[in-house]
């Protein structure tokens, strides 16, 4: 009888991109300091990892991405000053972020893809089973993602990727899996194949890679051994599938809950309007002024 994997502590979140998406804003912010209503997108991120039981958080990031080390570090003078104010409300607020987890960083030196990025965090993460959590996708705390693909794992070991259904005409932008059913049930799927981003029309299903992974630590290996793919760069993606290949177990969990690009400019927008609308001080008087401005702006005649 197969033992249950043990439980993974650590997340490796890759925040090295360069955010061409969103120039000029990220010739010098960093794209994941970008503000989701009043909090940086990669906050929600590391909040998401804490939930699910991640304590131990490693960023792998790049030049100009200093802003992210100092969010998440002590502000003496500003909680100082806070305190001095009484304003206990914005005092709780800074100091949220500095106490959510054990944060490590470690730089990628030369922007040579996901699986770079992934591979560079091989000292940290050992021999343990680690996962992977990308900035862009912020996933809503009511449909806890990594909770499930964690269930999967328990029950089928091997790495877990997350899934979701796309149009089929936007399939050529994401990692594709091909997959069948598994004794997962529900939402839990075997892998057969991975392409990562396949040309128009050869994709083998509308099931798009997400960016939430749980990863053995044999995958290191493998991307120490795969060969720079799409782009020029080493994919997470082709690492995977030649563990499909090898005969090792890789499942996918089919997302259909909330889930926020903010990699994309118009659905980074409608991010933050559904975020905000959906907050107790906020969303009552901007959900009016909404509705007000597409009565009266928006679909007035030109």
């Amino acid at each position: 009888m197969n033992s249950t994997p043990p439980q993974i502590t650590k997340a490796v979140i890759p925040a090295a991109g360069m955010g061409t998406r969103f120039l000029p804003l990220t010739k010098a912010t960093p794209k994941e300091m970008l503000p989701v209503v009043d909090k940086p997108a990669i906050q929600y991120v590391v909040e998401e990892a804490v939930a699910a039981g991640m304590s131990d958080i490693l960023m792998v990031t790049g030049r100009n991405k200093r802003p992210l080390e100092d969010h998440f570090d002590r502000n003496y003078e500003l909680e100082e000053a806070l305190q001095r104010r009484g304003d206990q409300d914005k005092l709780n607020s800074v100091c949220a972020s500095t106490e959510l987890a054990d944060i490590h960083y470690v730089r990628q030196r030369d922007p040579k893809g996901l699986g770079h990025a992934v591979l560079c965090a091989a000292p940290h993460v050992g021999r343990e089973p680690f996962a992977v959590l990308l900035a862009d996708d912020l996933i809503d705390p009511r449909d806890p993602l990594l909770a499930r693909m964690a269930e999967v794992r328990a029950r089928l070991g091997g790495s877990v990727v997350a899934l979701m259904e796309v149009d089929p005409d936007a399939i050529h932008l994401y990692g594709c899996a091909a997959v069948e059913q598994s004794s997962a049930g529900g939402d839990g799927v075997r892998i057969t194949d991975l392409v990562e981003k396949p040309e128009p029309g050869t994709a083998p299903s509308n099931l798009a890679i997400i960016g939430r992974y749980l990863l053995d630590p044999e995958i290191f290996e493998v991307l120490r051994n795969t060969s720079p793919g799409r782009g020029g760069e080493i994919q997470l993606t082709d690492a995977l599938r030649a563990l499909v290949c090898a005969g090792r177990p890789v499942h996918g969990v089919v997302f259909s809950g909330r889930r926020y690009d903010t990699g994309d400019r118009a659905e980074y927008l409608r991010a933050t309007v559904r975020l905000a609308c959906e907050r107790e001080d906020l969303g009552p008087d901007f959900l009016s002024w909404l509705r007000e401005f597409v009565h009266t702006e928006a679909l007035a005649p030109v």
